[in-house]
């Protein structure tokens, strides 16, 4: 049977290890992946949120609002921490204000 033999290469001198690349150099990719997050997750969360707010500082009585819990009203009264809701003839809830969802499309 032959014998097959791979050439060995021969062991050259390696001269210095190579060079590591810096910090800075390898914190860069992190820093990319942060700013595509912040623009693409962070953002637009912190715009939905301010004009969420916004339109809860704007509720008054007689608007028509739907909750988070999918109820359908018309808001009777406002306070600083809840909004009475009347869901029926002579039926009045209390909700926090952050339970609002957002205003009832209008039919067309």
């Amino acid at each position: 049977m032959p014998v097959i033999t791979l050439p060995v290469l021969a062991a050259a001198p390696m001269s210095a290890s190579p060079q590591q690349p810096s910090f800075l150099v390898q914190l860069i990719p992190f820093v990319l992946i942060f700013v595509v997050f912040y623009f693409l997750l962070i953002l637009p969360a912190r715009k939905r949120q301010k004009k969420h707010a916004e339109m809860l500082d704007q509720l008054k009585a007689g608007d028509r609002i739907v909750t988070s819990g999918g109820i359908f009203a018309t808001v009777v009264g406002v306070d600083e921490q809840k909004i009475q809701l009347r869901i029926a003839d002579g039926v009045k809830i209390d909700v926090a204000k952050s339970a609002i969802a957002g205003f009832q499309e209008q039919p067309q």
